[in-house]
């Protein structure tokens, strides 16, 4: 089981533990993590499940697709490692995966 660490805009820290084969939204939601809104349940119909991928897994966690990288443009404070967790699968080589949840502006 990997563990995931969700960083919120004041830094604040939260590690969750999560099952393999489940996205990085759906661990988020399951453990309370501020910032993870999934308004759409994982459907990649908005971003308010946007994070920030810290730049040493970028490569492990690869980009956005077509349809992903549409989405992102309605989310605020995007950037070059930008994904929406709903469509980051989790698998066991993902642990101490970091994810950044982006404050409002």
């Amino acid at each position: 089981m990997p563990q995931i660490i969700f960083v919120q805009p004041d830094g604040q820290r939260l590690c969750v533990e999560a099952k393999s084969g489940i996205t990085a939204m759906e661990a988020a939601r399951a453990n309370g993590v501020a910032g993870i809104d999934a308004d759409c349940s994982g459907a990649c119909a908005c971003a308010t499940c946007h994070v920030h991928v810290a730049e040493e897994w970028s490569r492990a966690v690869g980009g956005p697709n077509d349809e992903e990288r549409e989405i992102l443009e309605f989310a605020d404070a995007i950037g070059a490692t930008s994904r929406l967790s709903c469509q980051i699968v989790l698998d066991d080589a993902m642990d101490g995966l970091i994810l950044a949840v982006p404050g409002l502006s």
